[in-house]
C-alpha cells in the first residue's frame, strides 16, 4: 500500500479521497436557467447557470430578489423531477400565485416559516443533516436581512431597549454550520439579503448581517433597477446585477437583466447592447437594428425579444464566446461559439 493509500484510509473523515477523486472537488452540475444572461451571471457562460453552495442576492425592497429566486426555483425543479425547494419564509411576501407566475410545482415545495436566527439555525441543520448526497433538494431563505436574533424578542418582550449585540454572532454561526453541507452534498443554497448605505462621501451599498454570509457566499449579487418607460407610464424595470462576489464570474462586472410587467422577465435581456459591442450587430438608423452583413433591419422592440433572430445570431457568431470571455474568470470560450442555442431554448 503506498504511503497516499494509507493516509486515506487511515483518515476518520468520510470522504478524504485524492483530488481526483473527491467528491468535493470533483464536476459540480449546474442548474440552468431559461434566462441565458442569468446563467452567464452565475457561472460566466450562457449554458451555465446555479451551482451548489451559497448564493446571496441583496438589494433594497422591491429589486425582484424573491423574482430571481423563484426562477432559481423553477430550474432547479425542471431539471430534477424528484427535486423539492425548501423554502424558509421570514418575510411572507411571496403569495402561492407568484409561485405559479414562475411555474413552480408548489406540490414541491416545503414552506418553513421562521420568527428568528436561531429558529432557522436549528431547523436547517436538522433538515441538512437528514439530506444525502443523493438527495436534490434547494434551500431558499426570504429573507435574512429583517430576521431578528431571539435575543432581540426576548430583550423586547421584557421591556428592555439594550442594543442586540448577538445578531451577528448567529448569523456566522448559521452559515459557518451550513457551509460544510452545502459543498459536501452538492446543495444550493439561495438566501435573499437586505443592503444598506456605507457612511462617507461616495456611499456604496453593504451587504447586511455582518461578515459571516459575505465569507461563505460563493456568489454574491447586489441589485440595482431602473425605470423602464413608454413614455409617462413605467412599464417595468431594467435590473442590474452587480456581481460583488463570485468563484466563476468577475467581480464588478455589471449585468443587466430586463422585467416588465406584461410578459416578465425578457429572456434575451442584455443581448442587444452585448451583440452591438461585440460587432455582430449594427444599427442602422436610429430605433432600428440588424445582424452584421445582413440587409434585413428591424426595430429594436422586434429585436430584443426575438428567439429566432438571437438563436441564429449564436448559432454562426462567436456573440457566446465573447460573452464567455467579457464575464467568466479565465473565460477563453473556444474557436467558434461556445453553445447549441438548442441548449437554452
Amino acid at each position: 500500500m503506498s504511503l497516499k493509500d494509507k493516509l486515506i484510509s487511515g483518515s476518520t473523515i468520510k470522504y478524504t479521497a485524492g483530488i481526483a477523486d473527491s467528491k468535493v472537488y470533483g464536476k459540480k452540475e449546474l442548474v440552468t436557467t431559461r434566462v441565458p444572461i442569468i446563467n452567464a451571471a452565475l457561472s460566466g457562460t450562457l449554458d451555465g447557470g446555479l451551482a451548489p453552495g451559497l448564493t446571496m442576492l441583496a438589494g433594497p425592497s422591491k429589486h425582484f430578489k424573491t423574482g430571481f429566486s423563484l426562477l432559481l426555483a423553477e430550474a432547479f425543479l425542471n431539471k430534477y423531477k424528484d427535486g423539492i425547494v425548501l423554502f424558509y419564509d421570514s418575510e411572507f411576501g411571496t403569495p402561492e400565485n407568484y409561485f405559479e407566475q414562475f411555474k413552480v410545482d408548489i406540490d414541491r415545495v416545503v414552506h418553513t416559516p421562521i420568527m428568528n436566527v436561531e429558529e432557522l439555525k436549528f431547523d436547517i441543520m436538522k433538515q441538512l443533516d437528514q439530506i444525502t448526497v443523493k438527495d436534490n433538494v434547494l434551500i431558499i431563505i426570504d429573507s435574512i436581512g429583517n430576521l431578528a436574533s431571539k435575543k432581540e424578542v426576548d430583550d423586547a418582550m421584557d421591556g428592555k431597549s439594550v442594543a442586540d449585540m448577538s445578531r451577528a454572532k448567529q448569523m456566522k454561526s448559521l452559515f459557518r454550520m451550513v457551509t460544510p453541507h452545502l459543498n459536501m452534498k452538492n446543495i444550493p443554497m439561495v438566501v435573499v439579503n437586505h443592503t444598506y448605505k456605507e457612511i462617507g462621501l461616495f456611499p456604496k451599498d453593504i451587504v447586511s448581517g455582518g461578515t459571516g454570509g459575505y465569507y461563505s457566499s460563493d456568489t454574491i449579487w447586489i441589485l440595482g433597477r431602473q425605470q423602464d418607460k413608454d413614455g409617462k407610464a413605467i412599464q417595468g424595470y431594467h435590473f442590474i446585477i452587480n456581481v460583488e462576489k463570485s468563484r466563476y464570474v468577475k467581480e464588478k462586472s455589471k449585468i443587466p437583466v430586463s422585467v416588465s410587467w406584461e410578459s416578465g422577465i425578457n429572456k434575451w435581456s442584455g443581448f442587444l447592447e452585448l451583440a452591438l459591442e461585440h460587432g455582430s450587430v449594427v444599427k442602422t438608423k436610429p430605433g432600428w437594428y440588424a445582424a452584421t452583413g445582413s440587409e434585413k433591419a428591424l426595430r429594436e422592440k422586434q429585436i430584443i425579444s426575438n428567439d429566432e433572430f438571437w438563436q441564429d445570431l449564436l448559432s454562426c457568431t462567436t456573440l457566446a464566446k465573447f460573452i464567455q470571455e467579457k464575464y467568466q474568470i479565465g473565460g477563453k470560450g473556444d474557436q467558434e461559439t461556445i453553445i447549441d442555442p438548442e441548449d437554452i431554448e
